[in-house]
């Protein structure tokens, strides 16, 4: 078997493992709608419980499975701390950019992140951005103005430290994607990667929230309210199900496409994850498909058959 075959075949599985990953993904929004609207928990609370579920449910995991994904390198564990601050700035910004603009123009200015990673991987990773990829990149962000609504020029009437916040949030999961594909570089393995980064992640959240006087939207207003859910069981059933379902595996599956593709393409990949939500909704929850939303599913379903096409150079492998 040749050099060229296996490479090939080490790109077709980690574009099927993203595609997978936005899949899974794709069931998160729908999980922390539920949460969100039937327990009115502020969103970085439960973001908090989100990652904090993650790393507790990956543990056991792990100690079963393999216990020696478990050792982290002591020269890793810088690096691993600003992968866990990254992924909770992404959070905090995503959920602010919603509260300030709405939650059609923030999901367009978050898949920004595809550019931002296509740039930053080619000039810090050596990564190939070739015309293929920039006509990618063009379609998933204009697929995107379309399935999540923010062709209605009403849904742009927003303040600017919105739209600032909004970009911010897109450049955040961009460093994610990049210190994602780093990580696989220096040899630490993808779920080993996961448990570390949502641990360092719940930290960073849980100060977030304990900071005094509630100056950031969605935080808690006193230490108390960090448990809000009471016994409520079947909300923190829920938040359980989000971390160990959709979130586990979503981001699990998508840091190990980044050990088979590159970070850009990756992110493109998953920016078909709307796509997904809105069909699911369609189908679970009974909401409505619109002729924009069917638009943007099309046009992000042809950059992703560009992005397959597309022949990948070597430092790209």
């Amino acid at each position: 078997m040749t050099l060229k075959s296996n490479s090939q075949k080490q790109l077709n599985r980690g574009f099927l493992v993203a595609l997978s990953s936005a899949i899974v993904l794709s069931f998160t929004a729908i999980l922390i709608r539920l949460i969100s609207q039937n327990y009115q928990l502020p969103a970085l609370i439960l973001a908090y419980w989100r990652e904090i579920f993650v790393a507790l449910c990956l543990l056991p995991v792990l100690l079963i499975v393999k216990p020696a994904l478990l050792k982290l390198e002591k020269r890793h564990l810088s690096f691993m701390v600003l992968f866990g601050l990254v992924l909770a700035l992404f959070n905090m910004l995503w959920t602010l950019s919603v509260t300030l603009i709405g939650a059609s123009v923030a999901t367009v200015l978050v898949y920004c992140s595809g550019a931002f990673t296509a740039i930053l991987g080619w000039w810090l990773l050596k990564e190939s951005l070739g015309w293929q990829k920039i006509i990618a990149v063009i379609l998933c962000l204009v697929g995107a103005v379309f399935v999540s609504g923010a062709a209605q020029p009403s849904a742009w009437e927003a303040n600017a430290l919105g739209i600032i916040t909004g970009i911010l949030s897109g450049l955040m999961y961009a460093f994610y994607s990049l210190i994602g594909r780093s990580a696989t570089q220096r040899g630490i393995n993808p779920w080993t990667a996961l448990f570390y980064t949502f641990l360092f992640a719940s930290f960073f959240m849980l100060v977030v929230n304990l900071i005094p006087g509630n100056v950031i939207p969605g935080t808690a207003a006193t230490p108390a309210e960090m448990f809000l859910l009471g016994d409520r069981w079947a909300g923190w059933l829920l938040l359980l199900l989000l971390a160990a379902g959709p979130t586990l595996l979503g981001f699990g599956l998508y840091n190990v496409s980044l050990s088979m593709l590159p970070s850009s393409t990756t992110n493109l990949i998953v920016t078909i994850e709307p796509v997904f939500t809105a069909f699911t909704a369609f189908f679970l929850l009974k909401e409505r498909l619109t002729a924009p939303e069917l638009l943007g599913s099309g046009l992000i379903l042809i950059a992703l058959v560009i992005l397959r096409l597309r022949k990948s150079p070597k430092n790209d492998l």
